[in-house]
């Protein structure tokens, strides 16, 4: 069956690809394909990925930048899918690296993660049999507008006062493993070179409104003014300041690195088998790094970007701590008062207490709900068998629901 796998890349690769957008989605449709199984780490599938992606950043001009000359930062790492349990099977993960070098001072750290969770065995929201959890958005995406920058930074006359690092790790469905790994090795990276680091993931559903999640503003005093001042082409940016969240830029945060995480926002097909290469924005994941490269731009004359670290350690440490969950998705674009649900997992205690996909979430026991902070709050103040009313906004109507977590 190998020979089906290797005869297919071979062909997909030599395809011609005539514009930008043909082949972000050439890049996302491969990534996101059956026959890589979900991209699990540790698996055939995800070394097929990382087989692709080292050819892709040969054919846009970068060197290698993994271990001992290769394109390859391995590293062992113990699998659960029950994060309850004890052991794992030794598994082994691997970071792709690419480097563009400008004979520069200083560094841009560029990545985006590119394992999945396969056939759902860990993380899955799906309820059903085991199914290919194909991951277009989560973070197909992510590696596409990964290998676009990578061709667009390719003697770029405007950007050329740092060097820079593209990375697609591995293992961040299992807790960022490949990039704290990468960013903890002093004898492979050095931080003292690194000047600021970017994160996509999930960029792959820019939405009408064009809306887009820029986390971890407050990592540098250099973002704001930055962001304010661009030309973002009709994006709408809602920002962040937190360096600290659920993706890869965290590890380089905790580094005292400056960080930005690139999001076009959660939607109801996240960890299910349905997130698929057709239901992805090709136009908007070129419209987003198009705002990430006059980004870099703009800031290319500023040298080393100076360090903020933000009131997030604490907030981290109490929201992993919960102990319930309403079993919802919120909308992270959304920019009005309350938190608005943007999907509702079945059998869970929002479904249980009839919460609906755009209900807007404002209020949790006697506890106003005017933000998503606000939402993870009142969540905190809850444990399991605990009773109380939501407080939802449904169109024009003001419901009460009675949960039980």
């Amino acid at each position: 069956m190998l020979w089906a796998y290797t005869a297919w890349f071979n062909v997909l690769l030599a395809q011609p690809v005539n514009t930008d957008q043909q082949q972000v989605q050439v890049d996302v449709v491969y990534l996101a394909s059956d026959l890589l199984e979900g991209r699990e780490a540790g698996t055939r599938g995800e070394r097929l990925a990382a087989d692709y992606i080292a050819t892709r950043f040969a054919q846009e001009g970068l060197k290698p930048a993994g271990r001992d000359g290769s394109w390859f930062y391995t590293f062992d790492f113990k699998y659960n899918p029950n994060p309850h349990g004890l052991g794992g099977q030794l598994r082994k993960g691997i970071n792709v690296a690419g480097y563009l070098d400008n004979k520069a001072k200083h560094t841009i750290i560029i990545g985006a993660h590119y394992d999945h969770i396969g056939y759902g065995h860990s993380g899955s929201l799906h309820r059903g049999e085991p199914a290919i959890h194909n991951g277009a958005d989560d973070n197909a995406s992510g590696v596409a507008g990964l290998l676009r920058l990578a061709r667009l930074l390719k003697g770029n006359k405007k950007a050329k006062r740092n060097n820079y690092l593209f990375v697609a790790f591995s293992a961040e469905e299992l807790g960022l493993i490949g990039s704290k790994i990468l960013a903890n090795d002093s004898l492979f990276f050095n931080d003292s070179r690194a000047n600021y680091m970017l994160n996509m993931d999930m960029i792959g559903r820019l939405n009408a409104d064009k809306v887009l999640v820029v986390n971890g503003v407050g990592t540098s005093p250099a973002w704001k003014t930055a962001l304010e001042t661009l030309d973002t082409k009709g994006i709408s940016i809602k920002t962040s300041m937190s360096g600290v969240g659920a993706s890869d830029h965290t590890s380089f945060y905790l580094r005292n690195i400056p960080v930005l995480h690139f999001f076009t926002g959660q939607h109801s097909d996240y960890h299910k088998p349905s997130d698929d290469s057709e239901k992805v924005n090709y136009e908007g994941i070129i419209q987003v790094t198009n705002l990430m490269l006059a980004l870099i731009e703009r800031l290319d004359s500023m040298g080393k970007l100076p360090f903020s670290k933000t009131k997030d350690e604490e907030e981290s440490r109490r929201v992993a701590s919960f102990k319930v969950s309403l079993g919802v998705m919120p909308d992270y674009v959304y920019d009005g008062e309350g938190m608005r649900v943007d999907g509702v997992t079945e059998g869970r205690a929002g479904e249980k207490a009839g919460l609906q996909k755009g209900d807007i979430l404002i209020g949790i026991g006697d506890m106003p709900i005017n933000s998503i902070y606000d939402y993870m709050e009142g969540l905190g103040k809850f444990d399991k068998g605990d009773k109380t009313t939501l407080k939802v906004k449904r169109g024009s109507q003001v419901l009460e629901l009675s949960v039980e977590f």
